[in-house]
C-alpha cells in the first residue's frame, strides 16, 4: 500500500515537473508577457492602414466597384465573379486583430494606459467598426469580443452606437491627460486626434442623413460646434506614411511583382472631360511611348478582352501611389470640407456650401501637390465643375469620388450614398447589369456563427452583393 502511494506521489510530481517544463518551452522569448499600449497602438495603425489600402478590400473590390481601377488580367473580381471567401480579410483582421488589440488597450488599468491611449483606442475601434458596417451592413458590435457567437446589430444600431463611442472618446482625450508614444500618425498630438473624432462624427452624421435626419442634424451641429474643431488643414489629414520594404505601401509591394491593374477608363474619361490636373498624379503614361496620352482600362471585361487592350498601351496608377513611402490616407481634410459643404446644403449647419465645396477641391489639389492658384481657379470656374446648389449630391458626389482616388472603401460607401457619378457595369459582369452594393459575409459566419448570421439576414435581406444596406436609400 505504501509502495502504491509512493508511485502515485512520484507520478504527480512528474506531471507537475513536466507541466512546468512545458510552460517554459511554450514561452516565446521574443514576446512580452504583458503587451504594452505603445506597441499595440503602433501595430494597430500599421495593420489598419494595410487593411484599408491593401489588395483584398481595395484593389480587388472597392476600387473596381467605383471604377477607379480596372483589371487588365485575372478579371474575375472586376466582373463581380466572387464568393463568400473573397471578403474575409476585412472581417477577420478587423475583429481578430484590430478590435481585439484596441479592446486590450481599453481594458488596461490606468497605470498601463492613460486616458489618451484609451481615447485613441476608442476612436480607432470606432473607425474599424465603421468600415465593417459600411461594407457588410449588420455586424456583431455590442457583443463583439464578448462572446464566441456574438449577435449581429443592425446598421442603424451600429451607427448610433459609434456616435456614442466617439462622444466618449472625445471626453477621454485631453492634452493634460498624459503623453502618448507609439503614435506613428499624429505623433501624440492629442489636439489632432480630437479633430479626427469630430470629423468621424460628421462622417457618420451624413451616413445616416437619409434615414435619421434629425439625429444627423444634431450630430453635425455637435461635431462642428465642439471646441476641438474638425480637420482644418492638410496637415491634419489622418494618414499612415510608410517607409521602405518590408514596411512599404501595399500598392508599391504589389506592383513590384504583379501587373494586374490599370487606372479605370471611367475615371480617365472624367478627368479629361474636366481638364483635371490630377490626371498626371493619378495615372502614368503607357510604357509604349508612341501612345503619348493617358489611357484607362475598361471595367468588367473578359480576360481576353482585358488583355487585348495592351499592357504597354494602357496607364498604370500614378507613381504617387506606388512608391514605398506613399501614404495611406484614411481621413482627409478634403473629405471633411466636402462633408461640411453637404451639411450646409442639407440645412444642418450654417455656412457657404459653394465656398466649402471649392475649398474641398482646392484641398484635394494641394494634397496631391497641385498648388498653383491660377490652375486651381481655372478649374473651379469651369461650368462643368461649378457647384450646383439645385443638385448638391451630383456636385459633391462627383468631386468627392475623384478626391477619394485610392481610398476604395470610403469611395464605395459615398458612391452608394450619394449616387454620383452614374456608373455602368462592364459588359462581362455577372450581376445582370448591377454593381455590387455590399460585401458578402465570410462563409465562416454561416458555419461558426450560424444562428446569429441567419437572424441578421432575416432582417437585412439575403446575403447577396446586390442587397442594399440600410444607409443606401436610393
Amino acid at each position: 500500500m505504501l509502495k502504491r502511494i509512493a508511485y502515485i506521489t512520484l507520478f504527480a510530481l512528474t506531471l507537475t515537473s513536466c507541466s512546468d517544463d512545458l510552460d517554459e518551452i511554450n514561452k516565446n522569448p521574443n514576446a512580452t508577457e504583458t503587451p504594452l499600449a505603445p506597441y499595440l497602438l503602433t501595430g494597430t495603425l500599421k495593420q489598419g492602414a494595410d487593411l484599408y489600402w491593401g489588395s483584398t478590400n481595395n484593389f480587388d473590390s472597392s476600387l473596381l466597384y467605383v471604377q477607379h481601377w480596372a483589371k487588365i488580367q485575372y478579371t474575375e473580381p472586376d466582373r463581380y465573379d466572387v464568393s463568400n471567401a473573397s471578403f474575409t480579410s476585412l472581417w477577420n483582421t478587423g475583429y481578430a486583430t484590430l478590435i481585439t488589440d484596441l479592446n486590450t488597450i481599453l481594458n488596461f488599468p490606468a497605470d498601463q494606459a492613460n486616458s489618451n491611449y484609451k481615447g485613441i483606442a476608442l476612436t480607432l475601434r470606432s473607425w474599424t467598426f465603421l468600415l465593417l458596417t459600411d461594407a457588410y451592413g449588420s455586424i456583431p458590435y455590442k457583443e463583439a469580443g464578448q462572446k464566441v457567437t456574438p449577435a449581429y446589430d443592425t446598421q442603424k444600431e451600429v451607427y448610433t452606437g459609434l456616435l456614442a463611442d466617439l462622444k466618449q472618446a472625445q471626453t477621454l482625450l485631453n492634452t493634460a491627460n498624459g503623453t502618448v508614444t507609439g503614435d506613428l500618425v499624429y505623433k501624440g498630438d492629442i489636439t489632432k486626434w480630437k479633430k479626427l473624432v469630430n470629423s468621424l462624427r460628421l462622417r457618420i452624421a451624413l451616413r445616416i442623413s437619409d434615414r435619421e435626419p434629425a439625429l444627423a442634424k444634431q450630430t453635425a451641429i455637435e461635431a462642428t460646434s465642439d471646441a476641438a474643431g474638425v480637420l482644418s488643414s492638410n496637415s491634419d489629414t489622418f494618414k499612415f506614411t510608410y517607409t521602405s520594404s518590408p514596411q512599404q505601401n501595399p500598392a508599391s509591394a504589389w506592383f513590384e511583382t504583379r501587373d494586374d491593374y490599370r487606372i479605370s477608363k471611367t475615371l480617365v474619361d472624367k478627368l479629361n472631360e474636366l481638364a483635371d490636373p490630377r490626371l498626371p498624379v493619378y495615372a502614368q503614361l503607357p510604357s509604349d511611348a508612341t501612345v503619348g496620352k493617358y489611357v484607362g482600362g475598361a471595367n468588367g471585361l473578359s480576360n481576353s478582352d482585358a488583355n487585348s487592350q495592351g499592357f504597354a498601351k494602357t496607364s498604370k496608377p500614378g507613381t504617387y501611389f506606388l512608391t514605398s513611402s506613399s501614404p495611406a490616407v484614411i481621413a482627409s481634410y478634403s473629405e471633411t470640407l466636402f462633408n461640411l459643404a453637404e451639411a450646409v446644403a442639407r440645412g444642418y449647419i450654417s455656412g457657404n456650401a459653394e465656398q466649402l465645396y471649392n475649398d474641398a477641391i482646392t484641398a484635394s489639389f494641394n494634397q496631391f501637390g497641385i498648388t498653383n492658384a491660377a490652375t486651381i481657379s481655372t478649374y473651379l470656374n469651369q461650368a462643368v465643375v461649378k457647384y450646383d446648389a439645385s443638385n448638391y449630391a451630383k456636385s459633391i458626389g462627383t468631386q468627392k469620388w475623384i478626391a477619394f482616388y485610392g481610398q476604395g472603401l470610403d469611395a464605395f460607401t459615398e458612391w452608394r450614398r450619394l449616387d454620383f457619378p452614374v456608373l455602368t457595369a462592364g459588359p462581362a459582369t455577372v450581376l445582370d447589369g448591377k454593381i455590387p452594393s455590399r460585401f458578402f459575409y465570410p462563409g465562416t459566419e454561416q458555419s461558426l456563427n450560424g444562428t446569429s448570421y441567419q437572424a441578421a439576414i432575416a432582417v437585412q435581406g439575403k446575403d447577396l452583393l446586390t442587397t442594399k444596406l440600410w444607409f443606401d436609400v436610393k
